[in-house]
């Protein structure tokens, strides 16, 4: 008992994790730890608890919780967090392996390319750029040209290539390691949201134990 209260446990909660449908959440599938090879395998098979179908498919952990399941096993063991101290962890069903839809492939593809092409369009006539355009050509060769085609395609082929830089991608090739713009703003999308669910877990939380004292208040009565 006197080695557990000098020893020291480092933990690193995970982020967010997925586990299937009716399993239980262990100490290994939300967390990192540096310890002692001989607790390794106890502590990464602690069972957290087991999600219920009330609890939904989104349950918050936090350090607040593992605490106590790690003292019962190695009583006044010394725990030190590295990193923030909560997981999400996601209760996922089981996948369905079923062949993409060309046709929705196909609609999704259309309704992008129009509407981008439509968007363009307006913005183009928004701020005259025909107009813009023509005055272009005409200051470069000295006559005016009201359809000035060879300079309208390789203004076109110019957006083309500027939009494949600006996103740094084309297909499956991407030019270099940094993240495009859509996967910078995707994950900040994700981190939005998570931060969302952790307010809202805490929230039910806060009002579970709200409601709690006074049942028990109401039933001593």
């Amino acid at each position: 008992m006197t080695h557990h209260s000098a020893a020291t446990i480092f933990i690193q909660l995970k982020n967010r994790v997925s586990v299937p449908k009716g399993q239980g959440v262990m100490l290994r599938d939300i967390a990192n730890l540096i310890t002692a090879p001989e607790w390794e395998d106890a502590l990464y098979s602690l069972m957290l608890i087991q999600p219920k179908q009330s609890d939904g498919n989104l349950i918050l952990i936090d350090l607040l919780m593992v605490i106590p399941r790690i003292h019962e096993i190695l009583p006044g063991v010394e725990i030190q967090l590295i990193g923030e101290g909560r997981t999400i962890v996601q209760i996922i069903g089981p996948v369905e392996s079923r062949p993409p839809s060309t046709a929705m492939f196909v609609l999704v593809w259309l309704l992008l390319f129009f509407g981008s092409a439509l968007t363009i369009m307006n913005f183009h006539a928004d701020v005259s750029m025909q107009e813009v355009q023509i005055r272009i050509v005409e200051m470069l060769t000295g006559h005016k040209d009201e359809h000035p085609y060879l300079f309208q395609i390789a203004y076109s082929v110019g957006i083309g290539l500027g939009m494949v830089i600006f996103f740094n991608h084309l297909f499956k090739k991407k030019w270099n390691e940094e993240p495009t713009p859509l996967e910078v703003e995707m994950f900040l999308y994700q981190k939005n949201i998570d931060q969302y669910v952790v307010n809202e877990e805490y929230a039910k939380l806060r009002r579970r134990e709200a409601i709690i004292p006074e049942n028990t208040e109401g039933g001593g009565q």
